[in-house]
């Protein structure tokens, strides 16, 4: 008969970030600010029949609904953060949104790709003191909400006996990747006008709005990669796995399998299932890994080497 014996550390499921509260505030004000843009624009487009503004205002409302899908994650994940109906909290939900909103910034490269090829194919007359005055007013504003998204997160992963484990927001990250990218847009829209209106290159306009779109794509691309990893639990941090198994794997002691994954920024969870020829109980286990920060929610399972032995010979 196995002796199996299990033990958790009694704890709530709150796996939001350090600075989930600030970035909260501060996607918000974003949120409002680009949403004031994006009226203005629209509104004075229509009343002097300006269709880079309109053009220009329609595009930012695009990013302001994924900054708003940002906005909502994190209010639900911080409403709902105790909620027992989440087995591991709603640390994740940021990352969900993420995934979303770099969705929706492959679709942006897409549309401008499109309109970019379309111009090269069938060019249009441009009014550049016009449209450049609309890229510098949106190039502030997008700097300004870059500079407000900035992450402060220590981006460096330390493994010693102190052990830091920090880990970038995703939900801040997908937000300040939409400003940026907006920005970048600015940046590349001011450039190639002032390219075409001195040397009347109509076709610079299009050519560098199709490299813009490439660099998003580049963004967008990384942005579902990281998190569609965290939102399938796929086992990204190798360094903390080592250290785990070197704590633990000690006077014979072996690890039959080790389970690692994020459940919200800067917290992992783990179910280590340890074999031992004499076990010791899981809690002297989980105090070999207490100093590690970032590893908030362990699950050991003890099993004696003879127990295990007969297990793989005995199929019932």
């Amino acid at each position: 008969m196995h002796s199996h014996s299990i033990e958790q550390w009694t704890h709530d499921l709150v796996f939001l970030g350090r600075q989930h509260s600030r970035n909260e505030r501060r996607t918000w004000f974003v949120v409002a600010l680009t949403a004031v843009m994006m009226v203005g624009e629209i509104a004075a487009g229509s009343l002097f029949g300006s269709m880079a503004l309109l053009a220009d205002g329609w595009h930012m409302a695009t990013h302001a609904a994924a900054l708003g899908i940002a906005g909502i994650a994190y209010l639900f994940a911080r409403q709902h953060a105790r909620n027992s109906r989440f087995t591991f909290g709603t640390g994740k939900f940021g990352d969900l949104a993420a995934f979303a909103s770099a969705i929706i910034l492959a679709m942006i490269a897409v549309q401008i790709a499109w309109e970019s090829a379309a111009r090269l194919v069938h060019p249009v007359p441009i009014a550049y003191a016009e449209a450049i005055s609309v890229a510098v007013l949106g190039l502030v504003v997008n700097l300004i909400s870059a500079w407000l998204l900035r992450d402060a997160h220590d981006d460096r992963h330390g493994h010693g006996d102190s052990h830091g484990h920090d880990h970038h927001d995703n939900n801040l990250r997908a937000a300040y990747v939409h400003v940026l990218a907006d920005a970048a847009t600015s940046v590349l829209a001011i450039l190639a006008l002032m390219i075409a209106m001195v040397s009347q290159w109509n076709w610079a306009d299009p050519v560098i709005g199709i490299i813009g779109s490439l660099a998003i794509a580049g963004w967008a691309y990384g942005l579902i990669r990281d998190t569609g990893a965290v939102l399938l639990d796929a086992s990204v941090d190798k360094n903390l796995e080592a250290v785990i198994r070197n704590r633990l794997e000690t006077e014979g002691d072996r690890l039959t399998d080790l389970h690692l994954w994020q459940v919200g920024p800067g917290h992992r969870a783990a179910v280590i299932p340890v074999v031992s020829d004499k076990p010791l109980s899981p809690a002297t286990y989980k105090r070999r890994l207490g100093d590690l920060r970032g590893l908030s929610h362990v699950t050991v399972e003890v099993v004696t080497c003879s127990d295990s032995v007969h297990a793989a010979q005995d199929p019932d």
